[in-house]
């Protein structure tokens, strides 16, 4: 038996070099060494070579025989791993051996798995398949060694890519977990608040007393970072202060008053106004600095305005308002809608407040339309509308004064006269100064219980209200008249250009003209009737037709005889001038652009309400009314057809229009010709003309304007004849313009066809009713067949003539083509 073989054990991985300038010593290693150097004296005297040596090599081997070492281990180690992991050797019976050049015999494997790298294959060349291939072609030492360098550096990486990608994975799944976490706690925490305010509005609804520091937290939880929880927190608090705010306004106690010594019960009372005054306030605060982030404000603004209308009596009045007039004239319909409808609630219910916000918000609405000049939205004023004064405040005291004066001058008068029979029981005359004077301090008593404003009060804050309106309706007429409009003016106002306020402060004045001061009536009716007449200043630069519209023009006139009318006893106003606007406007008019509905009405109130006219311009009127029904649609032909009808019946005289002679004769005036472009209806002559257009509006499209045209003509001249009542134009107006959408002429198509049909020799039935749908019907079908067939005829004619001259064009070309193959022929010959 040989000799076994030494085994050769390789030097250990050496750990990395570290450069000896990053060593640090420090001194107690240093003072370690000192302390020892007998100790160190070996270190001196070691082989430093001889270590090396045997450390970085193998001894006493050469650099080859140690490099086919190292090769022989890795061989044998992945020879091992393959064997175990990826394949089965088979047996050598079933499988032939192949022969190295070595003298070796290698039998075939079959791997378990054919998931093999590249680098994998070559490192692992010892394989039974690639075994005979590497066998043949041997690779040299160095490529191998240059192999085992790239392994050991891939090998490296590979263990150092490995657990970085680990931390980031794991890292990535803390962020997420930690993401998640944080959103759970989020809705966890928004519910938890969102119960807590529930629990807090439960408890203050049912107790506010023992519970007002839940008021503090509620607002707290109500600044919270979440919009959701914002909202609910404002409104919860909202809900709150409707329920828990007193009737009354809470004063704070003095400095003198809080020295005083009080019960715990008026404490008690103390620190609740307190505590609720001070959170009232500080959710004020919140919700006007909400009012100005985008996300709020349509909750903020509906929490104020819900405040104002509930609570108007209560402290910070003045804020609500404010922050409500503010926005009264928003872009934002929705919040110009809310803000409008809490001033009109607090102008209704004025027992809330006693008429004191009423004035506080006029006169600030009032500054708003100073401060703007006018260009606001008309629904800011508008709401004056709502307004309500009582005329008759104070009369009946004054009537029991003056009663009561009357019966004192009677009684003495009578004791004057009978001195003989005064009382002689003076218990009887002292009993009753007794009673009188119980009664007096029991009225006063009661009236002091009941919270009723004194007459002398309500009649002050009535008039301050009524000055504040006023100034701000003559501001609005002062500024239409002047010479320039903004353009933010004509976006307010719309198309039309106009002033934006004139048309609620027209409809203002025409409400509450009544209770307009005498003095100021002359400068009214001045601006109305420069507005109307689009009157221009002394210097005549500017003319305010050129901006108004036809329906502010005519509302000017009819709130002008409005005013005349509710100052019927006072005024002495000539109103000529307004005639002949509406004389004028009346060719003005247009369907689309101007509104039918004020026209109808300037007719009624200025014509037909009108007790007497004159004679000239009565048929200046029913003229141009007759010329005005020829040229526009039915209703407003309807409206000018009524207002025509009631000028005749009211004037006899200008019956002699409808006769078929010249016309007036001597009633014709000094003026024996129609002026029809004249200006002035006294200056027309109309009663020279002859109403010739009712001969033609008898033969109108719309049977209830051919109708009423034809019974105007019927009017004979007679003066004791007793006509019935009619319509108004404005309800002729709305009937008509309401039927119009739905209004189809069939009637007046039946007879047009039967007609024809008379003509033509074909009999009719005599019922009239659903025979006629059926005979139009079956006209409809006869017509529909009748056009089909002539349709088919032209296009068989246009079918033909094209057919034709394709034929005309290919006969003409086969003939050139018969030609030219002559004259070819012709050539040929004759060369």
């Amino acid at each position: 038996m040989g000799k076994k073989k030494q085994k050769v054990s390789l030097p250990p991985e050496l750990p990395p070099e570290v450069p000896d300038e990053e060593i640090e010593v420090s001194d107690e290693d240093l003072q370690f060494v000192n302390e020892n150097r007998d100790y160190a004296g070996f270190v001196s005297t070691l082989d430093t070579n001889s270590i090396t040596r045997h450390v970085t090599r193998v001894a006493d081997v050469k650099e080859d025989a140690l490099e086919s070492l190292y090769e022989k281990r890795f061989r044998k180690k992945s020879l091992d791993k393959e064997k175990e992991e990826n394949g089965l050797e088979v047996d050598p019976v079933d499988a032939l051996p192949v022969k190295t050049l070595d003298g070796k015999l290698y039998y075939r494997t079959v791997p378990k798995e054919l998931k093999k790298s590249a680098n994998e294959d070559e490192v692992t060349g010892d394989s039974e398949d690639e075994g005979a291939d590497k066998s043949m072609v041997k690779l040299t030492k160095a490529e191998k060694r240059a192999k085992l360098k790239k392994l050991r550096k891939d090998a490296k990486k590979q263990a150092k890519e490995v657990p970085e990608v680990e931390e980031v994975q794991q890292t990535s799944q803390v962020d997420v977990l930690a993401e998640v976490k944080k959103d759970l706690t989020a809705e966890e925490a928004n519910e938890s608040k969102k119960y807590r305010l529930a629990e807090l509005g439960t408890a203050l609804l049912m107790d506010p007393e023992s519970n007002i520091k839940s008021l503090k937290e509620m607002l707290q939880i109500s600044k919270d970072g979440d919009s959701s929880i914002v909202i609910l927190g404002l409104k919860s608090l909202l809900a709150v202060f409707k329920d828990i705010i007193p009737g009354y306004r809470i004063r704070l106690p003095t400095e003198k008053e809080q020295e005083m010594i009080i019960s715990k019960a008026v404490k008690k009372m103390r620190f609740y106004e307190s505590t609720l005054l001070s959170v009232y306030k500080a959710y004020l605060q919140k919700l006007i600095a909400l009012e100005q982030q985008a996300i709020f404000q349509h909750v903020s603004v509906r929490c104020i305005c819900t405040l104002l209308e509930a609570v108007p009596h209560f402290n910070f009045r003045e804020s609500l308002l404010a922050a409500v007039i503010k926005n009264i004239s928003s872009p934002d319909d929705v919040i110009r809608k809310l803000c409008c409808a809490s001033i009109k609630s607090l102008f209704a219910n004025e027992g809330k407040h006693g008429g004191e916000a009423t004035v506080e918000a006029v006169k600030l609405i009032a500054d708003l339309v100073k401060a703007h000049d006018c260009q606001l939205h008309p629904d800011s004023i508008e709401v004056f509308m709502s307004l309500s004064f009582d005329e008759d405040l104070g009369r009946p005291e004054r009537s029991n004064v003056d009663n009561k004066a009357k019966h004192k001058k009677f009684k003495k008068r009578k004791n004057v006269d009978e001195p003989s029979k005064l009382p002689d029981n003076e218990k009887k005359k002292n009993r009753k100064d007794l009673m009188s004077k119980t009664r007096e301090e029991v009225d006063a008593d009661f009236k002091a219980a009941s919270f009723t404003q004194d007459v002398m009060e309500r009649r002050g804050i009535q008039s301050e209200t009524l000055s504040a309106v006023f100034q701000t309706y003559f501001r609005i007429l002062k500024h239409a008249l002047q010479p320039r409009l903004e353009a933010s003016s004509r976006e307010l106002a719309g198309a039309s250009g106009g002033p934006p306020l004139l048309a609620p402060c027209l409809n203002g004045i025409a409400k509450f003209s009544h209770l307009i001061d005498l003095d100021f009536m002359a400068d009214l009716m001045s601006y109305l009737r420069r507005l109307a007449g689009g009157g221009s200043y002394a210097d005549g630069s500017e003319n305010c037709s050129k901006r108004l519209t036809v329906s502010e023009r005519l509302r000017c006139c009819i709130v002008a005889f409005k005013v005349m009318r509710n100052n019927l006893d006072a005024l002495n106003v000539d109103l000529q001038d307004f005639f002949v606007q509406l004389y004028n406007l009346i060719l003005e008019y247009r369907p689309g652009r101007d509104q039918g509905e004020v026209l109808a009405e300037a007719l009624k109130i200025m014509l037909c309400d009108d007790r007497q006219h004159d004679m000239q311009r009565a048929a200046a009127f029913i003229k141009r009314l007759a010329t005005f029904a020829l040229c526009f649609g039915s209703a407003e032909s309807m409206a000018a057809l009524v207002t025509l009808k009631h000028l005749l019946q009211k004037n006899v005289k200008c019956r002699n229009l409808l006769e078929n002679d010249a016309g007036g004769g001597s009633l014709s005036g000094p003026i024996a010709k129609y002026q029809p472009y004249a200006t002035d209806p006294n200056l027309s002559g109309a009663l020279a003309s002859v109403l010739w257009e009712l001969n033609l509006l008898s033969k109108h499209y719309h049977p209830a304007v051919s109708t009423i045209a034809s019974s105007i003509s019927t009017i004979s001249t007679v003066q004791n004849q007793v006509f019935h009542s009619i319509v108004s134009p404005q309800q002729a107006f709305t009937e008509l313009s309401l039927e119009q959408e739905s209004f189809n002429p069939n009637s007046d198509i039946s007879k047009s066809k039967n007609k024809r049909k008379r003509g033509s020799g074909l009999t009719l039935p005599a019922s009239v009713g659903p025979d006629l749908d059926m005979t139009s019907q079956t006209d409809e079908s006869e017509v529909r067949k009748k056009l089909s067939e002539h349709f088919l005829i032209l296009r068989d004619i246009t079918d033909n003539e094209r057919l034709r001259g394709e034929l005309d064009r290919t006969s003409l070309s086969l003939k050139l083509y018969e030609q030219f193959k002559k004259q070819k022929k012709k050539r040929t010959r004759t060369q």
